[in-house]
């Protein structure tokens, strides 16, 4: 296949590109060639594309991408199908869908190719932009929070991070499934966001023990499930915080990846405690998992029982603000980059 681009080159594209570990300002704009899509993949003209914790820590050079993936940051993705590969999806899709998709790298440019499985449709009532913020935070946060914790109605959760995009999107999502839901967050301003989203209390961390503050708020039982960011000396804490047969879901390691513990209460109280990452997942997990989202979770989002919360947005060559936003901490939810693709792009017959 041969794709026309608008430039001067035939599929020239502008991307993001890190071009030496480091700082924000080590993410440049770049003229690639327009990717072309594989068997089962769609090519994908970005309109917007969000931005997440693990672009940082690629940017930085701790979180490089998996085998095969695009060097260029960036895991979800929202726009227009502009062209098909092979076999994509048993033709559910077409040029012109709009969809938003998870992607294990390549989101920060005008186009990207993203295996067919991974797509969902753009959800009824939601824009370019608010589609963009929803894969990656809403995958995992099913991904953990309902499959590997099992969160199940009338049980209490703990959310660190609360106005992170994984906190926002914890909130929302454990009180739509009848969860009872706390959170934890770094300012009282940040604690009434919490709030507004569905928590029943936010622990202000920086003025309170989160430990005794679950502990006050269910009278002495703990939660039945933290779902945590932090890693590091919260472990001991989390674990303290947890009722019987208790869950800890590790997603983030931002406090460090070592820690010391006692593993008396893991015996005494049955605990578990699990972990997963998304990135490196194959395909076809990708895909199971984006139908089991498209299911259970794109009907609250049509309706709007829960809704992505968007904090800023930046032009795509803007990505090192955005960056630079992320790394504040002063964000509450997502990050969003704005991408102006080029007008045409279309492609050449086949023979």
């Amino acid at each position: 296949m041969v794709l026309h681009g608008s430039r001067g080159s035939v599929g020239a594209m502008i991307a993001i590109e890190i071009a030496q570990p480091g700082g924000p300002e080590v993410l440049r704009p770049v003229e690639r060639p327009v990717p072309v899509p594989g068997d089962g993949e769609v090519l994908v003209r970005v309109e917007a594309a969000g931005v997440n914790r693990p672009d940082v820590m690629q940017r930085m050079g701790k979180y490089p991408p998996p085998p095969g993936a695009s060097d260029v940051p960036g895991l979800e993705i929202a726009g227009t199908i502009a062209a098909l590969g092979p076999a994509a999806n048993e033709g559910r899709w077409r040029v012109s869908d709009r969809v938003c998709a998870l992607v294990a790298g390549g989101g920060y440019a005008e186009y990207c190719v993203v295996p067919s499985a991974q797509c969902l449709p753009i959800p009824a009532g939601l824009s370019m932009r608010q589609a963009a913020a929803v894969p990656e935070t809403f995958f995992t946060v099913w991904t953990n929070l309902f499959q590997r914790a099992g969160l199940r109605e009338g049980e209490t959760v703990l959310v660190h991070g609360g106005t992170s995009g994984i906190g926002t999107t914890a909130i929302q999502l454990a009180r739509a499934f009848g969860g009872e839901v706390y959170a934890t967050a770094g300012t009282d301003a940040k604690c009434a966001a919490c709030v507004r989203l569905g928590a029943k209390r936010a622990i202000n961390y920086r003025e309170e023990d989160f430990v005794e503050a679950i502990r006050a708020a269910t009278a002495g039982r703990g939660v039945d499930v933290i779902l945590d960011i932090i890693g590091g000396d919260y472990l001991p804490r989390n674990i303290d915080a947890l009722a019987m047969n208790g869950r800890l879901v590790q997603i983030g390691l931002i406090g460090g990846a070592r820690a010391a513990f006692n593993l008396t209460p893991v015996l005494q109280r049955r605990l578990t405690i699990t972990g997963s990452t998304l990135r490196a997942r194959t395909v076809e997990e990708k895909g199971a998992l984006a139908r089991e989202v498209e299911t259970h979770v794109w009907p609250l989002l049509a309706h709007g029982t829960v809704a992505p919360v968007i904090d800023r947005t930046f032009p795509l060559a803007r990505a090192a603000d955005a960056h630079r936003r992320i790394e504040s901490g002063e964000h509450v939810g997502k990050i969003v980059l704005l991408v102006q693709a080029p007008a045409t792009l279309t492609p050449s017959p086949r023979p």
